[in-house]
């Protein structure tokens, strides 16, 4: 009797579970992950949103190298002292921009004042020397003196002329210009006291100085560095240098602040690095904006011939869910996000590895439009139809 009553109950208890063990978390969570964007044909052609089909396409084989910013070494230049002295004023610093001929600083120098009294005294001997030639030679030819004497002025006249002209020959190795000379000569400023300017316009990228101290031609006061143009130096490994030369296209990636740059190789140096086994290839970008900064470090694409088929999409039509990359697949509900995996990139296309099949439908143009519409229903405040 009990077993019968115990039977009844397990039968009873079976009814009961089955439709619990029958319901699976498919059915409960079927269209919770799924998210579709409706939107009417009308929308479709006002946000601009083109549709295409999934398809593969040439694709060039392109390799990785690193590449790094750097300035360009004929656009440099040191600025020292022409003569040991002390420094008086201070004018420019790090990180000041400068113009051709400005004034970085200024020194007093014992060295060169005397290097100009000299030029000084060899002036006025070439004075007197011009004045006592020129009586001898009067003399000379109305036969009052001898012709011992005008030789004997002669001979001074041009020695003090070869003096003269190699103490003027001196300043000018200096840097000092003919005006300047001539300026100093009027005693319109302290003999000893020169200027420091910058020979180019530029950066000041180093500063080595300051008020007070001694310095000297051994000693670099200012570096100078024009980052109007700037050079991007890559590293050409040994296994790729029988796809690499002269004239070659490549594509810098520099960050993300930065839009892709399409340039040329104009220069590939012969000779490898003993280190790295490496060849440099040099690039030149122009940096008029001066956002290119040496030192950066660069991506650069390099297409190494032969060419193989590939799914690409454009850039624009990926965008990126939770941090991951998606493109927006067009079904019959409407538009739905799927996850994607990405591989190399040329010019415009982007390859997709995994998440779309040729021959599927997908948002090409306009997918930020869908992504804005998506994170507002997500906000909860609807979509658009």
């Amino acid at each position: 009797m009990i077993a019968k009553i115990l039977g009844i109950v397990l039968l009873l208890l079976g009814f009961l579970v089955l439709p619990v063990l029958g319901k699976t978390p498919k059915d409960d969570h079927s269209h919770e992950d799924e998210k579709v964007i409706k939107l009417s044909e009308k929308i479709i052609r006002e946000f601009g949103i083109h549709i295409e089909k999934a398809t593969l396409r040439v694709f060039p084989r392109i390799v990785e190298l690193p590449g790094e910013i750097t300035a360009d070494p004929d656009r440099e230049v040191h600025v020292v002292p022409v003569a040991r002295g002390f420094v008086r004023e201070v004018y420019k610093r790090w990180g000041d921009r400068v113009c051709a001929g400005e004034v970085l600083a200024v020194i007093d120098s014992p060295e060169l004042a005397d290097l100009k009294a000299s030029y000084l005294a060899a002036k006025a001997r070439l004075r007197l020397a011009e004045e006592l030639y020129r009586r001898e030679e009067l003399l000379w030819k109305k036969k009052i003196t001898a012709g011992e004497s005008f030789l004997k002025a002669k001979k001074d006249l041009e020695l003090a002329r070869i003096e003269v002209k190699t103490l003027e020959q001196k300043l000018l190795t200096l840097g000092f210009s003919p005006e300047e000379i001539k300026e100093f000569e009027s005693g319109r400023r302290p003999l000893g006291r020169y200027e420091l300017r910058s020979p180019i316009s530029g950066l000041v990228v180093e500063k080595h100085l300051v008020r007070g101290e001694m310095v000297g031609p051994d000693r670099l006061a200012f570096q100078i560095a024009d980052l109007s143009v700037v050079w991007v130096l890559i590293s050409v490994y040994r296994e790729w240098l029988p796809y690499v030369g002269e004239g070659q296209r490549v594509w810098l990636v520099i960050g993300e602040k930065f839009p892709e740059i399409e340039a040329r190789i104009d220069y590939l140096n012969p000779i490898l690095d003993p280190d790295t086994r490496s060849a440099k290839a040099r690039v030149i970008l122009k940096n008029l904006s001066r956002e290119l900064k040496p030192g950066l470090l660069v991506k650069v694409r390099v297409a190494v011939g032969g060419e193989e088929k590939a799914l690409v999409v454009p850039e624009g039509a990926i965008q990126y869910l939770k941090g991951h990359p998606a493109v927006f697949v067009k079904t019959e509900e409407g538009f739905v996000p799927r996850e994607v995996k990405i591989g190399r990139k040329h010019g415009k296309w982007v390859e997709i590895t995994a998440g779309l099949a040729p021959g599927e439908t997908y948002v090409a143009k306009g997918a930020l439009t869908l992504k804005a519409e998506l994170e507002k229903e997500s906000l909860g405040h609807g979509h658009v139809h």
